[in-house]
């Protein structure tokens, strides 16, 4: 049976009222998750930066800090020395090696005081530079990026905005996509527009550009919080204790080694600790077993430049060399290497590489240094622009809305929502797959839904305000 024009034109009309209203209910979506989510974007975009360009320019630990090579460096255990003379009742905790022959080394001395940082000149013995750890630019903005500077709910609200940065690029990329064909288009700002249709177009386009990256940041960066990352995806991608062998194991895990930040590799966070006092593993240390032996073995198994040496802690505690790109000590992922030393025998226990980390671990070990820039200035450039790129979309985000709505009143002027909803079983399983997949995306959902339904509901100048 032949369609009449009349017919045809009504279907047609159906289809464009059903689109409106889907494309409005994802606007509204879109407008909220925003509302949370911008604060909290432009505080980890400027942190982001400034990370980056104080690694960059001056380090994080002093470990740039320059000095005139003079004929071969002392013994580690004499620079160590140096560096304990400057700390009274001081412990030795850390040695990081420099990463030419130009630069100084560092060591980390624990008093009761705290943990102090002792930049030492290895060929002269002569401390040049003492400072509390974790307390410079890097760590301030570090500490402010991954938890707001409180603590476990800094980072719960972190991971919140982060999973509700799902939703919103989502509905971002189905507002932006073009309706009537030619899909450069999302990509190309109209130029000409003014006003709102100028930081719209912008803003579509920005968007556009950046989305697989913004995923990418997101979901590296989910990984390291605490429950989508620590609970759901961290646990099932850790190195296997197993891959030891028969060695002994330490009630401690990996992660404590972290002291605030984090300083472990991720794939190696939850993994037991090998112990110290058998006799297992393989050839290691003849003769004593001290600093100096350790770093003569440290370059003999093929450590160059700069690698973290951090001292047995405890009867069991073992010696560990490590290197990684996470920690700056190297601008290429696939090296990561942590070496795990008996502190009585010399022997090695473990010998974990990138190649041992299962197919999460090596993906977050490449996208953590993608993450924090830390694979060359291309790198920090890199980031640098999508920093600010995401700093773009928050404040012409703000500035839309503030030109959207009603003038001179004080309401958030959300997007209208459509009286007769499209497609609102896919809406609600949309929603439920976001929910299980980020559960503090889900539990943010859930909430906002009750205290609609309880507050809002029975008031109706609050609802007005927000609506």
């Amino acid at each position: 049976m032949a369609i009449t024009d009349s017919q045809f034109s009504t279907l047609k009309a159906s289809d464009q009222g059903r689109s409106t209203r889907l494309y409005r209910a994802a606007w509204r979506w879109h407008f909220y998750a925003g509302v949370f989510v911008i604060p909290f974007f432009l505080i980890l975009a400027v942190t982001g930066m400034m990370m980056l360009w104080i690694a960059w320019i001056d380090g994080r630990d002093g470990e740039k800090t320059a000095v005139v090579p003079d004929g071969a460096p002392l013994a580690v255990s004499v620079q160590a020395d140096a560096a304990l003379a400057a700390v009274p009742d001081g412990k030795l905790v850390q040695y990081v090696a420099p990463r030419n022959d130009e630069l100084a080394a560092i060591f980390r001395v624990d008093n009761a005081d705290g943990a102090q940082m002792v930049v030492v000149d290895p060929y002269r013995g002569e401390v040049l530079e003492q400072f509390n750890r974790r307390s410079g630019w890097y760590d301030w903005a570090d500490s402010m990026h991954g938890e707001l500077r409180i603590g476990v709910t800094g980072d719960r609200m972190i991971e919140i905005a982060a999973s509700l940065g799902i939703v919103l690029l989502a509905t971002g990329l189905f507002l932006a996509w073009p309706r009537d064909g030619g899909m450069a288009r999302a990509f190309i700002p109209d130029l000409r527009a003014r006003g709102r249709q100028l930081f719209k177009s912008l803003h579509a386009s920005i968007g556009a550009w950046i989305a697989i990256f913004l995923f990418f940041f997101l979901i590296s960066g989910l990984s390291w919080a605490g429950v989508w990352g620590g609970k759901l995806v961290q646990a099932w991608s850790s190195f296997p204790a197993g891959k030891y062998g028969d060695i002994p194991l330490s009630e401690d895990i990996h992660a404590s080694m972290n002291h605030g930040p984090k300083e472990v590799p991720w794939a190696l966070e939850q993994t037991p600790m090998p112990a110290s006092g058998s006799d297992k593993g393989s050839d290691g240390i003849d003769g004593p077993v001290d600093i100096d032996s350790i770093d003569a073995m440290a370059r003999k198994i093929g450590y160059e430049g700069r690698y973290q040496m951090n001292l047995p802690s405890g009867a069991e505690g073992v010696w560990t060399l490590s290197r990684d790109s996470m920690n700056n000590d190297s601008v290429d992922p696939t090296s990561d290497r942590v070496v795990h030393i008996d502190q009585y025998s010399g022997k090695i226990l473990a010998d974990i590489r990138f190649e041992d980390y299962s197919l999460m671990g090596k993906a977050m070990a490449v996208g953590i240094a993608l993450h924090m820039g830390t694979l060359g200035l291309w790198s920090v450039l890199a980031n640098t622009l999508f920093c600010l790129s995401v700093i773009f979309l928050c404040l012409s985000g703000v500035i839309m809305w503030w030109k959207r709505r009603p003038a001179g009143q004080f309401r958030l002027a959300a997007p209208p929502l459509p009286a007769d909803m499209p497609l609102w079983q896919g809406a609600v399983l949309v929603g439920l797959v976001v929910s299980l997949a980020f559960p503090m995306a889900g539990l943010t959902i859930a909430t906002v839904l009750l205290f609609d339904w309880l507050v809002l509901s029975r008031l109706p100048a609050l609802k007005r305000v927000l609506g």
